[in-house]
């Protein structure tokens, strides 16, 4: 594979989903992705691609941030409003209950 080649390429499963371009983080789709991994992800949405170099293990089923997210900022996954972000979280980082917050209560 060449460095110019796309990201995922030559890859049929990915280790990463998000709905849409509007999403700031995406959930692991596979058991043990391992911190320093270039994650190959897709945007159902429009079947587009991405790669990630992801900083923390992710649990399956886990998020992780698409961008770099500010105290204050909305987590977006699969299009929705998941909460507030209450300690800045870096791009390729774990998102869960210890920086993000339900708005619910």
């Amino acid at each position: 594979m060449s460095s110019h080649a796309a990201p995922g390429e030559g890859r049929t499963h990915p280790h990463l989903l998000a709905h849409g371009p509007q999403d700031n983080v995406a959930v692991a789709v596979i058991e043990g992705l391992k911190a320093e991994t270039a994650a190959f992800g897709v945007i159902t949405e429009d079947n587009s691609t991405f790669e990630l170099h992801v900083r923390h293990d992710i649990p399956i089923g886990h998020k992780v941030a698409l961008v770099d997210l500010k105290a204050g900022d909305t987590a977006i996954k699969y299009g929705q409003d998941i909460g507030k972000v209450i300690k800045d979280v870096a791009k390729g980082e774990h998102v869960h209950v210890h920086n993000v917050k339900t708005k619910r209560w």
